[in-house]
């Protein structure tokens, strides 16, 4: 069968998984719109202050709104978050001190929060040099929390549990709803003071409620992702009980300021709007998602997740066995993106990582991986991974080249 004719047969497969998410983004969007409704958003919340930041009515109506929408006490919605590592770091330093623990509850996190916890570097400030404890829980041989392990894990010293929602660069299922539901109660039951944090880092608008809403202390992600719409040019988010908010608010910009502060830069309405867009958004990468997993499981390719299992992130992986078609995979994307198209991605150095990475991300907003992008860390089993996109006919177009270039 030819490219083409593989494509046609995955969106006929596939039409009645697009027409479940069509229902739960309308579901999604009433909320978001109730929000903004509720909090009377107007043309007025879209002006901007200088300098300090101080009274900001548009930027403290978005945080107002952002709560309501994801179920919590409090948000946190600043463009001076550099990333969603940069505000996971902000929770962790707000919350954690001397002599407490955190522990891992799915697997070894994120490479770029390796640094943040001292697992590699030297006198950078990180949790380790400020005597802060850390205890990873090993995901069992088939990739899932363990959860009988789970249950006598949480000791008096430890002060948080690190939830990452997402599989990150792991060959593993991403955490549903329900998981850190469970996980919440859990951990609950033997420590109620243990701080539960979720990284929710491409998992906004995956479900129709998010972390907050179902027991989560605190979470937190970035505005270059799903809650940004693909139009919000810097950011990142924290939200959950007023309390820790306001702690980890305080290692922005410095204690006694909080969440008083920072200017929005003229940049509310693309906050509002990024919002406003963003369960659609999501709504494309998740059926765009669905597509690649089904061509390259068709093409004998390992994928996960698998075609047809409910979507609980933005990110496909497929694992491809060869550096070479890494790399191949990742220049026909970037040759089908709109912008740098002429661009050849190499494999290199990137801050945070430990291993050279392959990306390629010819987006609007640079790092925007809510925009559709693919890249992979030059190590076996050199898997890539695609995320987002803004809608999925884009996608299916990259998916006929990156196809013709690995096989």
């Amino acid at each position: 069968m030819n490219t083409k004719n593989l494509l046609l047969e995955a969106e006929q497969a596939l039409i009645p998984i697009f027409s479940g998410i069509d229902t739960q983004v309308k579901e999604n969007l009433k909320k978001v719109l109730l929000a903004f409704r509720d909090n009377r958003v107007g043309v007025q919340h879209f002006a901007s202050v200088s300098g300090y930041g101080h009274d900001d009515l548009g930027r403290d109506t978005l945080d107002r709104v952002f709560a309501q929408i994801v179920g919590s006490e409090a948000a946190l919605v600043r463009v001076q978050f550099v990333s969603g590592t940069h505000a996971i770091a902000c929770a962790l330093y707000g919350v954690l001190r001397p002599g407490d623990e955190m522990l891992a509850i799915a697997g070894s996190p994120y490479d770029t929060l390796e640094e943040v916890i001292g697992l590699r570097g030297n006198n950078q400030g990180s949790l380790k040099d400020f005597q802060v404890d850390y205890r990873v829980l090993n995901l069992t041989e088939k990739g899932t929390i363990d959860w009988e392990s789970l249950k006598t894990a949480v000791k008096p010293k430890t002060r948080l549990v690190l939830i990452q929602r997402s599989c990150g660069y792991s060959w593993r299922q991403s955490l549903s709803i329900e998981d850190i539901q469970r996980v919440v109660e859990i951990v609950k039951q033997q420590n109620p003071d243990t701080v539960c944090f979720v990284d929710n880092c491409y998992g906004e608008f995956i479900d129709t409620l998010e972390p907050t809403a179902v027991g989560a202390d605190l979470m937190a992600g970035s505005l270059i992702k799903n809650p940004g719409g693909t139009i919000v040019t810097a950011g990142g988010y924290l939200a959950g009980k007023k309390e820790l908010v306001e702690m980890a608010a305080c290692r922005l910009p410095a204690p006694g300021i909080g969440s008083s502060s920072g200017a929005t830069l003229d940049q509310n309405r693309l906050m509002y709007q990024g919002l406003f867009l963003a369960s659609g958004m999501v709504g494309e990468a998740k059926k765009g998602s669905h597509l690649t997993s089904y061509v390259f499981e068709q093409l004998g390719y390992p994928v996960n997740p698998l075609p047809f299992e409910p979507r609980r992130d933005i990110i496909q992986a497929i694992q491809l066995g060869s550096p070479e078609k890494l790399i191949a995979f990742c220049k026909a994307i970037q040759h089908y993106s709109p912008v740098d198209s002429y661009v050849e991605p190499v494999p290199g150095e990137m801050p945070g990582y430990e291993s050279k990475l392959v990306m390629a991300g010819g987006t609007f907003v640079d790092g925007s991986t809510s925009e559709f992008s693919a890249d992979g860390p030059l190590r076996e089993p050199y898997i890539a991974f695609c995320q987002g996109g803004t809608h999925w006919t884009h996608i299916a177009i990259a998916l006929e080249a990156a196809v013709d270039a690995v096989s």
